[in-house]
C-alpha cells in the first residue's frame, strides 16, 4: 500500500494490549511512508511512552495516527488524548530527564527529542492531548 496525506486510523487506549497495537499502528504508517528504520525506532519509541502516560496518567484515551504533508515531504502524525486530570506541573513534566519511573524512562522530554514536532496541551481537570510528528529525511 501506497503512503497518501490524509490516511488516518484512531485507536482507543483502555489497556496494556491497546499500547502495544498503538506502537503496531505507528510502525506500520512509518513504513509506508519509508521513514528509515532509525527515524521508525524514534518514531514508535515516543509513541509507546506517549500512549503509556495516557493510560497511565490520563486513564485512558485515544491514539491517531495519520500520514501528513507539508507540501515537500510525508510524515507521519500520531496523536494522544484524554480527558484525564491533566498536567499539574507542565515545567516539571518536560524537564529533561524527569520520570514519574512507571514508563520507558524517557518522560516528556525524551519523547520530544526523538521526533521533529512536539505539541503538549494540558490544562488540570481538562486533560491532555500531545501531538507528534515524524518527517520523513
Amino acid at each position: 500500500m501506497t503512503a497518501s496525506a490524509g490516511e488516518s486510523e484512531q485507536l482507543p487506549i483502555t489497556g496494556d494490549d491497546d499500547v502495544v497495537r498503538v506502537r503496531q499502528l505507528v510502525r506500520v504508517f512509518a513504513q509506508r511512508v519509508k521513514l528509515s528504520l532509525v527515524n521508525q525506532t524514534k518514531l514508535v519509541t515516543a509513541a509507546s511512552e506517549l500512549a503509556r502516560n495516557t493510560l497511565v496518567y490520563g486513564g485512558g484515551g485515544m491514539a491517531r495516527v495519520e500520514i501528513v504533508t507539508d507540501g515537500r515531504r510525508e510524515g507521519v502524525r500520531a496523536v494522544f488524548h484524554d480527558d484525564g486530570p491533566g498536567i499539574p506541573d507542565l515545567g516539571l513534566a518536560l524537564a529533561d530527564g524527569w520520570s514519574s519511573g512507571s514508563g520507558l524512562g524517557l518522560g516528556l522530554s525524551g519523547s520530544r527529542r526523538l521526533v521533529d514536532q512536539f505539541d503538549l496541551d494540558t490544562e488540570v481537570g481538562r486533560g491532555t492531548t500531545v501531538t507528534v510528528v515524524k518527517w520523513k529525511a
